[in-house]
């Protein structure tokens, strides 16, 4: 007997035709594209199974205590990026199991790899990205750039970075882009109420927070955004300082702001950087006060030797004219040199104080000496020092008699 097999019947489904299918279609998309929620972008780590949603909009947030860590990701597991001190105000983007997620503060900064970014010739602080998904990882001064592996952001060719002047293990130093975030524990952060928050600005820095109603200070678009700038902006001041003449430097009002940098607690490199140039300010000061001193010894020796120069002239001016005579006085034997192979004589003044020894050079002279013996005599000659006596000594080659006073 042949077996006989009953079909099912067919379902509705295969009993369309094609036209009604694809009205069918195109209904039921109609109505999933109404349901179906809206996606957006969030931060790189937000979003996981299990997380909360991101805020409607940013808050601002306030630290109620003291070296607060900033971790480059929702967990103490991740490495710190900078810390907060009570008041310190944040921009929270999005809460996620007890950690909120935040535009990084000032002092933050990224690391970028070097092979993928390409220096603006016109602004050398400007970096231009070079190829398609480079990722930005979070920067920490407790974290070489090749062991920072917390992504924060992904750039793509032609966007630019700003870049902070540093290069390590072939990564640049550079602002966190926007889109770039850091982490904060909750618990450690209060909602700051009545604020009202401007939307990002384009290179990511914080956003100015005021008070409705209060019309918000003027911003100058000159002034440093960050701790680095400031220093930088100081150590060029130090430079043009040094141009001046030593008299004019005066390096008070810099090294006010140095030290208060220094002091710092969150600004990182710049706190160190800060300290280094707070000591070659003290060896600058230390350089101009011992030229200042050296200048006042320099003056006071130039009027010592003014009056040196003064009283030899006032003294020399009070010594007689002796015409063609080396010295003039009365002629004695010299007891001193009585054994002497070479005869030497003493010239005296009135009181017997002797002027000088007297040598005679020549026959003549020595003739007319022994004759002249106690009397008043003038001596034609040379004068050299007596280093024996202290005294002048005279080399005569003619002595003449002159009448006594």
């Amino acid at each position: 007997m042949q077996a006989r097999v009953n079909l099912p019947m067919r379902s509705a489904w295969t009993r369309l035709s094609a036209v009604g299918m694809l009205v069918l279609l195109t209904l039921c998309a109609v109505a999933w594209a109404q349901q179906a929620p809206v996606v957006t972008t969030t931060p790189v780590g937000i979003g996981e199974p299990g997380g909360a949603s991101p805020p409607a909009e940013p808050y601002v947030a306030e630290a109620v205590g003291n070296d607060v860590f900033i971790r480059s990701g929702p967990g103490t597991n991740f490495y710190q990026c900078g810390k907060l001190y009570a008041g310190d105000r944040v921009q929270v983007i999005s809460v996620q199991l007890g950690w909120s997620c935040v535009v990084p503060p000032p002092g933050c900064f990224s690391w970028v790899s070097m092979q993928y970014v390409s220096i603006n010739l016109d602004n050398p602080t400007m970096g231009i990205i070079t190829g398609d998904n480079v990722g930005v990882y979070a920067g920490s001064d407790f974290m070489e750039p090749r062991w920072s592996t917390s992504k924060q952001a992904v750039l793509n060719r032609g966007q630019t970075v700003k870049l902070l002047g540093e290069e390590k293990d072939d990564y640049y130093k550079i602002a966190p882009p926007q889109g770039a975030y850091l982490w904060v524990s909750s618990q450690f952060l209060q909602t700051a109420d009545r604020t009202v928050v401007k939307p990002l600005e384009a290179n990511g820095a914080t956003p100015v927070v005021s008070t409705p109603g209060e019309k918000p200070a003027p911003v100058d678009p000159n002034a440093p955004k960050t701790d680095l700038d400031l220093y930088h902006v100081l150590a060029g001041q130090i430079k043009a300082l040094q141009t001046k003449p030593a008299g004019e430097r005066d390096y008070a009002e810099i090294r006010a702001k140095l030290a208060e940098l220094a002091a710092k607690k969150d600004a990182g490199r710049a706190a160190r950087y800060a300290e280094y140039t707070l000591k070659q300010v003290d060896r600058f000061e230390l350089a101009a006060k011992a030229g200042k001193e050296l200048d006042q010894q320099k003056k006071a020796l130039t009027q010592t030797a003014g009056k040196i120069d003064e009283a030899r002239a006032a003294k020399l001016a009070g010594i007689d004219d002796l015409g063609k005579y080396a010295a003039i006085g009365t002629l004695q034997d010299s007891s001193v040199y009585a054994n002497s192979p070479i005869k030497r004589y003493r010239l005296v003044d009135e009181s017997g104080k002797t002027i000088s020894y007297v040598t005679p050079k020549g026959a003549k002279a020595t003739a007319d000496c022994e004759k002249l013996i106690g009397e008043k005599v003038g001596l034609v000659g040379t004068i050299q020092p007596h280093e024996a006596s202290g005294r002048a000594a005279i080399e005569f080659t003619e002595i003449v008699s002159l009448p006594a006073n």
